[in-house]
């Protein structure tokens, strides 16, 4: 007979000993605890677009050139508003950015045949060579150099833009160009919380050239730091047409595409008045609230910190009402902010320059996102380009109508107009939304967690017990 003690050594059932002795099962080890999977930004994140190595690049080489932007803009107005003491010709200052973009199309077609990257860093070099004639302003009769240079810098402005919305095309994939845009919507915005308060500041202490000078630095490091991105450039494009039927490609595209048509058509229309604030916030300021014309920049400020806000938001508004509708919204919204600054309040005029804030970043990410998710990407500059006559130029005839008016009628009741004009430009755009639904969500997937390594050993003495 075996011994029970034997039998339980051999840890199996015998039959014959004093008694049957069955082996308990072993217990199984405890699992171990499996590591936690790496945090992953959501999809639709800003985070997500700025973890892309050649889109942090661009990003800080934007983020020089929009700061000489932000300095720059505002101080033109004011510099021929103290040299001439007219309401008027300050906001001509602006008609004179916008009246250039008349030729878009020329522009467009030009930047399509070059490649992006190296276009980008050139037109940034020529950017801030073109801003070296401020130097020669010194009294009132020169105010016509401020002119120039502005028209100028305005035929820049469309330059820079087509190429950057190509540029843009090429480094991101097309589901995060909304937070691409929104991102730089973002950063655009927020640079007015200190730019208008800077640039005032410093024209005050030492006047317009020390703008300037930061200003052409600013557009100089651009070019130098977008000149180290790494991207692969595609061919330039060679004409297939003759140059006049290429230079109309992007007006028939916008014209073909039923949502860019629409989107243009609405935009339009609310920019015929929009255009008149660049005036009428010169004679609020001066007539309403009594204040100087460099208290302008105070409530440029407060708008940046709408913008801020706006940007911010646009990427998520994008992915929930689609691209017309965010740009419906961000039209719309500019109406009760007009409504609000026809009645002269400080906290008021707050208020409404903080709406009118929130509503351009959306405007702008809605539109460019649209652009660049329906135009195919040999045709973006033109179609870029285009988009930028057919809102800039009723922009342009409104700045220079509202620098008109503001010395005729009431600029209360223009504020009212504006408020009333929009409100109904966002309703015709809120109505079209269905055209851009929102686009499917989509998520990352998660990262494997790592298998825990096999021990052979146990794994071969289980199954002898098994076999037992």
């Amino acid at each position: 007979m075996v011994p029970a003690r034997a039998c339980l050594a051999e840890k199996r059932t015998v039959e014959g000993c004093g008694r049957s002795v069955t082996r308990r099962r072993a217990r199984p080890p405890p699992p171990r605890p499996r590591p936690r999977a790496r945090a992953i930004p959501p999809e639709g994140s800003m985070r997500t677009v700025l973890r892309r190595p050649d889109f942090r690049l661009l990003f800080a080489g934007l983020l020089a050139s929009m700061a000489a932007e932000s300095i720059l803009l505002l101080a033109l107005a004011v510099w021929v508003k103290d040299l001439t003491g007219s309401d008027g010709l300050a906001g001509a200052t602006i008609f004179a950015v916008i009246a250039p973009m008349t030729l878009a199309p020329l522009v467009g077609w030009f930047v399509d045949r070059h490649p992006r990257r190296p276009f980008f860093v050139v037109a940034n070099l020529v950017t801030a060579a073109l801003l070296t004639p401020l130097f020669a302003v010194g009294d009132r009769t020169d105010v016509w150099i401020i002119y120039v240079v502005a028209a100028l810098y305005g035929l820049s402005y469309v330059t820079l833009s087509a190429a950057l919305s190509g540029l843009i095309r090429q480094l991101v994939p097309a589901d995060l160009l909304a937070e691409a845009n929104g991102v730089l919507q973002t950063v655009r915005q927020g640079l007015r919380l200190i730019g208008p308060l800077a640039g005032a500041g410093l024209y005050a202490a030492v006047g317009g050239w020390l703008l300037a000078a930061l200003a052409m630095v600013g557009f100089a490091v651009a070019a130098a730091v977008v000149g180290a991105l790494r991207v692969p450039e595609s061919p330039a494009q060679t004409a297939a047409l003759r140059w006049p039927a290429e230079l109309g490609a992007g007006l028939r595209h916008l014209a073909g595409e039923p949502a860019l048509r629409r989107a243009l058509f609405g935009y339009g229309l609310g920019s015929l008045v929009m255009g008149f604030s660049e005036s009428l916030i010169f004679a609020y300021v001066d007539r309403g609230l009594g204040r100087d014309a460099a208290f302008v920049g105070v409530l440029v400020t407060v708008q940046g910190i709408g913008g801020l806000l706006g940007g911010l938001l646009s990427a998520g508004v994008v992915r929930r009402v689609g691209e017309v509708g965010t740009l419906a919204a961000g039209v719309a919204f500019f109406g009760p902010a007009a409504l609000a600054l026809a009645y002269p309040t400080l906290w008021l005029g707050f208020a409404a320059v903080l709406l009118a804030g929130v509503s351009l970043p959306l405007t702008m990410v809605g539109l460019h996102t649209l652009i660049q998710r329906r135009t195919p990407a040999g045709l973006i500059g033109r179609v870029a380009a285009a988009a930028e006559a057919v809102v800039g130029g009723p922009q342009a005839l409104s700045i220079g109508a509202g620098a008109l008016l503001v010395g005729v009628l009431d600029y209360r009741l223009l504020f009212a107009m504006i408020g009333l004009a929009t409100l109904l430009a966002g309703s015709y755009l809120w109505h079209h939304r269905i055209l851009t639904p929102p686009p499917a969500p989509t998520h990352h997937p998660p990262l494997p967690t790592p298998r825990r390594p096999v021990d052979h050993e146990v794994v071969a003495t289980t199954r002898r017990r098994r076999g037992h």
